[in-house]
């Protein structure tokens, strides 16, 4: 064996004569390897200028000094070359691209690049990593930007069962976890000591349904909002019997104990009128009598009782004005007596006519306009 086997560098062998020759070829080498500065790659015939102990990398197709010597490492001493065949892991600093870089299989490779194409079992960035977090970062930010486009991050869990999230810790114990937790939906969940929790907020993969956990808001107490359509639970945030929209605003009004039950307001119109109705007990009726004047000589004319289109709970404000051919007439005297003797209930007004200074004669039309504002309950 004449040549050591990871440099080759020249062994001097036993009875050898010129023995520095040798052993300054072997030094030479070291010179070269250790700490190894290529002054530029993929040459194809050596330079004009090489200094002195300067190493280059040879290119295919060389020409010259270097042809035959493909892929190989030159090193310029004493105005000759030295040739060296790298091998797999040689390192070397490339002044021309000013990077580290590492031989591999025939080609030398950005040593950055290297690490991200091949593998390595942990990296920590100010920090030491584990078995659990192979990938350890200690910094106030952490920074993951677009490459001239978006960004997404992938987090890929390897069956239905298993947990891909995000997880939110304190002092390294579990405070909020967001993600696929044991299925497909996702999940976000809470914990005030790591080890119990609760689901917040749980949406479905197949259908996209958000089920929420147990909500409370400031002064306002219930267990969530209503469950279905149909849901008038006592202690909900909203029942669907509390909550008004287009399709309820008007509609029957009614109440129970005082507390309105139905819509906000109710229009209605029968044979005796109109009236409008709200949910807070207000009701205003309307009715229009059409007489002739002259059925009605001067003085006083008794009309009897006469409906509303809708009952009162208690006597309300009335109000009648009369007019003829749309001029106002003489004033007309009512009084509201109540339905049928319910006095719960009134509805009907007593009237009495004096037409007063009406001109007598068929043609005209006696205009009786009957107004009440009351309470319904």
């Amino acid at each position: 064996m004449s040549n050591s086997p990871n440099l080759s560098m020249p062994f001097i062998m036993p009875a050898q004569a010129q023995k520095h020759v040798t052993h300054n070829e072997a030094i030479e080498l070291i010179d070269a390897l250790v700490q190894l500065r290529i002054a530029e790659l993929d040459l194809a015939e050596p330079p004009a200028d090489a200094t002195e102990g300067q190493v280059f990398g040879i290119g295919a197709g060389a020409t010259g000094p270097f042809e035959g010597r493909d892929g190989a490492l030159a090193c310029h001493y004493g105005g000759g070359w030295i040739f060296i065949t790298p091998r797999d892991g040689f390192c070397a600093w490339i002044v021309s691209k000013q990077a580290m870089h590492v031989y591999r299989e025939g080609t030398w490779r950005l040593l950055s690049d290297e690490r991200s194409t091949g593998t390595v079992d942990g990296l920590g960035i100010n920090t030491t990593w584990n078995q659990g977090n192979r990938l350890s970062v200690s910094a106030p930010e952490t920074l993951l930007s677009h490459e001239n486009a978006g960004h997404r991050l992938k987090i890929n869990k390897a069956a239905e069962g298993e947990t891909a999230s995000v997880l939110f810790q304190n002092a390294f114990s579990g405070r909020a976890e967001i993600g696929l937790a044991g299925d497909d939906a996702l999940s976000v969940k809470v914990s005030a000591d790591g080890s119990g929790w609760s689901t917040a907020l749980r949406i479905g993969a197949e259908t996209g349904d958000i089920a929420a956990g147990r909500m409370t808001v400031a002064a306002i107490s219930g267990d969530a909002v209503q469950s279905s359509p149909e849901d008038t639970s006592e202690g909900r945030l909203m029942r669907a019997d509390w909550g008004y929209g287009p399709g309820n605003v008007v509609g029957a009004v009614s109440q129970s104990g005082g507390m309105p039950t139905g819509a906000v307001v109710e229009r209605g119109e029968n044979e005796f009128g109109t009236y409008t109705r709200w949910a807070d007990g207000t009701q205003i009726c309307a009715r229009r009598l059409d007489l002739r004047s002259g059925d009605y000589l001067p003085g006083r004319h008794d009309l009897g009782s006469q409906a509303m289109p809708a009952s009162f709970r208690d006597p309300p404000i009335a109000s009648a004005t009369s007019t003829v051919n749309s001029v106002s007439a003489d004033l007309i005297g009512s009084t509201f007596s109540s339905c049928l003797g319910d006095v719960s209930s009134w509805q009907r007004v007593h009237l009495h006519v004096f037409p007063g200074t009406i001109t007598q004669g068929n043609d005209q039309v006696l205009y009786i306009s009957l107004m009440a504002f009351g309470c319904w309950y």
